[in-house]
């Protein structure tokens, strides 16, 4: 079971979460390219699956602030 825990951000905070889990997730998507280049199937699902579940936090948050 995972533990879910609370945070009290300003705007400003979620935002610079927001945008670090943009940057992760661009070196993910970038990982997943070589990796699919180089026909290594393991590392593009897990560099896709790493960046599936970035992009689901990175959502959240991001709903957060609208």
């Amino acid at each position: 079971m995972t533990k879910s825990i609370q945070l009290k951000l300003t705007e400003d905070e979620a935002e610079i979460i927001v945008d670090a889990l943009d940057a992760d997730l661009e070196g993910y998507m970038d990982s997943a390219k070589d990796a699919r280049a180089n026909s290594n199937r393991a590392d593009v699902q897990t560099f896709e699956e790493a960046a599936s579940r970035i992009r689901a936090v990175r959502d959240r948050v991001r709903k957060l602030l609208d």
